[in-house]
């Protein structure tokens, strides 16, 4: 549960997400080439708000593709159009090196690190949704939501002069730092597990001057809403679901 209250607003589903499944999930979208970018998209062809995800560094995960239809077929208020970009370009980073164990898996790890820094993804992504734009100029808002290395992606897009989006999500975070959250001027959702630093969360949260939700989900690891959930434990499922709800109900009062 919670170490801390929610901020304008509580945890008050607005919708019934779908039977989340264990393993062998079947995803609901397809893949299309959007911006130079393999892209998995998913959602409602009729859609006028959009959300792009940005994964983690395990890339396109059964349970982070789950997630993204979660988060396109859950809402009866809303309609949302999702898109997922492969931002490493078919090589991401092994699941098999995180937590890194040996010298040379914290090595690796951190040459990934260097070839695929926040900054250089952040910097892609003003123009990928002007390629969305031009695909389909039915799409007039856009959200984001980042998950570990991508949260970080989506502090460094949202605090930006250029930043084209209407609302953000960061799903246990990385590098939280809350000199980001100085800049932010978009409605903001951040969802901790129990890896990050409890103080810098709770610093990030009294910096947001905009409408938010911040919350640490204290029995879950960093990762437990993207690629690291082990969706057949039941406990995980749970607080996997009960996320995407929250975040669901804080874009659909403020997107």
């Amino acid at each position: 549960m919670s170490t801390m209250p929610a901020s304008h607003g509580h945890n008050q589903a607005c919708c019934n997400v779908p039977p989340v499944v264990g393993k062998g999930y079947k995803a609901k979208g397809s893949y299309e080439e959007i911006g130079g970018f393999k892209t998995y998209v998913t959602g409602p062809s009729d859609a006028t708000k959009a959300i792009v995800v940005v994964y983690d560094i395990f890339g396109y995960f059964d349970q982070t593709i789950q997630g993204a239809d979660i988060l396109a077929f859950s809402d009866d208020h809303q309609k949302y159009k999702v898109y997922m970009p492969d931002w490493f370009e078919g090589k991401p980073c092994p699941i098999e090196w995180y937590p890194p164990t040996t010298e040379q898996q914290q090595k690796d790890l951190g040459q990934f690190f260097g070839t695929n820094p926040p900054p250089k993804t952040a910097g892609l992504i003003p123009d990928y949704v002007k390629a969305v734009q031009a695909k389909d100029s039915s799409i007039s808002k856009f959200g984001i939501i980042g998950y570990c290395w991508g949260g970080k992606v989506v502090a460094l897009t949202t605090k930006a002069e250029t930043n084209p989006f209407s609302i953000a999500a960061s799903i246990h975070p990385a590098m939280v730092d809350a000199t980001d959250a100085k800049d932010v001027k978009i409605p903001t959702i951040l969802l901790a597990s129990e890896e990050e630093d409890v103080a810098e969360v709770k610093k990030f949260e009294e910096t947001l001057t905009v409408p938010k939700h911040v919350e640490i989900f204290a029995d879950q690891i960093h990762g437990w809403m993207a690629a690291r959930a082990d969706l057949e434990d039941a406990r995980v499922r749970e607080e996997y679901e009960r996320g995407y709800k929250t975040v669901l109900s804080f874009f659909g009062k403020n997107f």
